[in-house]
């Protein structure tokens, strides 16, 4: 059975209640439900970490060279400011899923650029939390092909 972590980082624990027209109205508990009730339908084991501070995330990725079998990131604000989490993220040599759930391109021209994206395998942005789902198919196809 493959071992995936989402790291979600700043703010996303205020999901439903922050500009619903960025994130939607659903909230991080049916966020979680969604990304385990597809886990299991695929054997998937995941787990599913989010914190507001660099320092932790840094902490959970690097923990994650241990465990797990590749990574889905919603760095947040974090990706277009954190060397730390880049740095952090090229030391996991395994698949890495750079996701977003709004699209960052449509968006302020300081969220234009994500400092992670040029170290992770794939990117998906702009498709809601569906974005979630997506990246865990993605996911799980790259480690059955041992991609």
């Amino acid at each position: 059975m493959s071992k995936i972590i989402i790291i979600n980082g700043p703010n996303l624990n205020l999901l439903g209640e922050r500009e619903q027209t960025q994130y939607g109205s659903k909230d991080y508990k049916y966020l979680e439900e969604i990304c385990q009730n597809r886990g299991k339908d695929l054997n998937i084991e995941i787990e599913i970490k989010q914190s507001n501070i660099e320092g932790d995330l840094v902490n959970i990725i690097q923990d994650a060279r241990k465990t797990y079998d590749g990574i889905i990131i919603n760095a947040a604000g974090y990706s277009h400011t954190s060397v730390a989490i880049r740095d952090a993220i090229s030391i996991f040599k395994k698949p890495i899923i750079e996701l977003h759930i709004s699209n960052i391109y449509k968006r302020e021209d300081f969220r234009h650029k994500s400092l992670i994206s040029a170290v992770v395998t794939g990117i998906i942005c702009g498709l809601g939390i569906n974005g979630y789902i997506l990246a865990i198919n993605s996911m799980h196809e790259m480690l059955k092909n041992e991609n």
